[in-house]
């Protein structure tokens, strides 16, 4: 599923027209971006958390030469599935 499937998916189940369920989707994911970026949590009850984390510098190897290389620190955005997400996916009520 993508997002117009996804916008579909809603339009149909709240009667919102296709191109207000787009922009609907559209600024939900824009919001939460933000937020992670500007280093909130976004915490959606019974879905999950999303949230960046610092990863630290590592040493690595270059695949095509096999030196060693540096990998710089890092921020990435994590997703947490809440427990009612999980079991919901794992088919538990």
């Amino acid at each position: 599923m993508n997002t117009q499937d996804l916008a579909a998916a809603l339009a149909a189940r709240t009667g919102l027209t296709r191109t207000a369920a787009e922009d609907t989707v559209s600024t939900l994911l824009d919001l939460i971006a933000t937020e992670v970026t500007d280093g909130e949590k976004v915490t959606l009850p019974r879905f999950g958390v999303f949230e960046a984390r610092h990863r630290a510098a590592r040493a690595g190897r270059d695949p095509r030469t096999g030196e060693p290389i540096t990998v710089a620190a890092r921020r990435v955005p994590v997703f947490r599935p809440s427990s009612a997400f999980r079991g919901r996916v794992d088919g538990r009520p």
